[in-house]
């Protein structure tokens, strides 16, 4: 078998080059970051203390039909089918390639970062604990003690939310029906946290999610929200959501020390984008 980096890095164009065929993020590009977080963020510091430690970047968000069919998962069925079609392609580890598609993604989308990217994880078909990732209609309260849980600060977890500026919602509300969380979510950009809040005029195709809202508006984390719809905002968030995000890939990951990095095989970044005045979604 081929070392895996090699394996990654000559699948990466294979991956999402056809993501953004005019420039902009797709559904497949955005699915891969929402499994990336779901299979990483089932995992809980107080667990693990008491014997459960298990779930996390462990692949098992695609090892097990229990995990995958969660409601929480709702929407992954597609991009699950996906990573394990890659999995049987290039005989690499589940958990790694989940995460590397969510990495992937995320630079493939324009404006977004190169995040540093590890091999080497341990895969698992034990399907985590229920009940591990958040709801749209959580408390700050229970959001902030949730990751608080999983190590990642009130600050960090405003940069990982962020990830919502190329979501669509399909299964929150029926309509409106793939509404997306900024008016631009074919562009990893900061608009998100502006439109969160409800600076300037709010695009009728725009769907808030209630737990945005409330962590926008929250003591504990609304400065840090802030600082990312000022001008400096973009560099700020990219540098804040990379070490958030790989700080995350790496939860319920206990070999960390056995992994190899292999943040190279990763395209370069797209700093623009086709038709940048246009500011709905693209397909």
């Amino acid at each position: 078998m081929k070392p895996a980096a090699v394996i990654l890095g000559l699948g990466a164009l294979a991956l999402f080059d056809l993501a953004c065929p005019n420039g902009r993020c797709n559904a497949e590009a955005r699915a891969a970051i929402r499994l990336g977080f779901h299979d990483a963020g089932t995992w809980s510091q107080v667990l693990a203390d008491q014997g459960k430690d298990y779930g996390g970047a462990d692949g098992s968000i695609a090892l097990s039909k229990e995990e995958e069919s969660r409601p929480e998962n709702k929407g992954l069925e597609k991009i699950i089918m996906r990573v394990r079609q890659w999995q049987r392609q290039w005989g690499v580890g589940m958990a790694d390639l989940i995460q590397f598609a969510a990495i992937h993604a995320v630079v493939t989308c324009p404006l977004g970062p190169r995040i540093r990217f590890f091999v080497g994880r341990k895969d698992s078909s034990k399907p985590a604990i229920d009940g591990l990732l958040p709801g749209v209609d959580d408390s700050a309260d229970k959001l902030i003690k949730l990751f608080q849980d999983k190590t990642i600060s009130p600050h960090d977890l405003v940069a990982l939310l962020g990830a919502h500026t190329t979501s669509e919602q399909f299964h929150v509300q029926v309509s409106p029906r793939g509404a997306s969380q900024d008016g631009t979510p074919g562009v990893w950009d900061t608009l998100f946290y502006n439109q969160t809040l409800g600076l300037g005029p709010l695009p009728k195709e725009v769907f808030r999610f209630k737990s945005d809202i409330v962590l926008a508006e929250d003591p504990r984390t609304r400065d840090e929200w802030f600082a990312f719809t000022g001008p400096e905002g973009q560099n700020h968030w990219n540098e804040d959501y990379s070490y958030s995000y790989t700080r995350l890939s790496l939860l319920g990951v206990n070999n960390i020390n056995e992994l190899t990095e292999c943040t190279k095989v990763l395209p370069p970044a797209r700093p623009g984008f086709a038709k940048a005045g246009e500011l709905l979604k693209n397909e």
